[in-house]
């Protein structure tokens, strides 16, 4: 895909050095704020994460603190985030982590500890522990789209995430690659982002065969399944100062152990 390929990491990478986001996670990483990162900025932006991981550090600092807290306690600091399983799979995984002999060393081990996929296996294993293994999320599969012309129809950002694998493995430094992963990504979402190109401060721009053809923006050409609406009546019960709340069980196919308001269904 990319015939220059040291040229291209060293590209990306000195721009990576200058133009780095100060993030937390980066400024001061260790394993755990790594994996903390990494939960939080599953299906979660940036910006919002941030002041969700600072306060999440300032209450559980470790492992060891996350592991001995009630879930309950764990979950209220996640409130606001959503997607609740990720908490509760990063406080499973915290108690499985300190009763270890020895932490996973590679994206195949790390799979193994609840809630990391292969996403998070490689972002965890390259970024805290130098293991060479891509990160492939939709920001390094629109840069990579871009820059070899790809346009072929995805049914699927699964699909597109498989197909774009082995291209991405070829462009991690072995020397540097969390920081390979971290550049890609950063790339995607402060550069070569979704809504638009910013082609003439892309520090890989010389690379880029989208670009040359003129037509970056409509690539990856991803195939977006359509959303569909549901609409729930709520009931809100208030007496004395107090709301009633229904808590889902834990089977449930949606919100599992949350509590909400109720359904009207509930009072027939």
């Amino acid at each position: 895909m990319i015939q220059t390929i040291p040229k291209f990491r060293k590209s990306l990478l000195s721009w990576y050095d200058e133009e780095q986001r100060s993030l937390p996670w980066r400024t001061t990483p260790n394993l755990y704020r790594t994996i903390v990162s990494e939960f939080m900025l599953q299906q979660t932006q940036v910006k919002t994460a941030l002041p969700y991981f600072d306060q999440w550090m300032s209450r559980f600092p470790d492992f060891h603190t996350l592991a001995k807290a009630d879930i309950e306690i764990v979950l209220k600091h996640w409130e606001g985030l959503g997607y609740y399983n990720r908490a509760r799979n990063l406080h499973k995984l915290a108690n499985q982590i300190i009763g270890l002999e020895r932490l996973p060393n590679n994206p195949e081990e790390w799979k193994m500890l609840p809630g990391i996929g292969d996403y998070t296996a490689s972002a965890i294993a390259s970024i805290a522990q130098n293991f060479p293994s891509a990160v492939v999320d939709g920001n390094v599969v629109r840069v990579l789209a871009r820059i070899s012309n790809e346009k072929r129809r995805f049914s699927s950002n699964r699909q597109a995430v498989e197909f774009f694998r082995a291209s991405a493995e070829s462009i991690v430094d072995p020397e540097r690659p969390g920081d390979t992963n971290q550049a890609m990504m950063e790339l995607g979402a402060t550069v070569c982002i979704k809504a638009a190109t910013n082609c003439t401060i892309c520090p890989v721009q010389s690379f880029c065969s989208a670009y040359k053809s003129g037509e970056p923006k409509a690539l990856p050409n991803i195939v977006r399944p359509k959303r569909t609406k549901v609409f729930i009546n709520r009931a809100i019960l208030i007496r004395e100062n107090t709301i009633l709340l229904h808590k889902n069980p834990s089977n449930a196919r949606r919100l599992s152990d949350h509590y909400e308001l109720p359904n009207l269904d509930a009072f027939e």
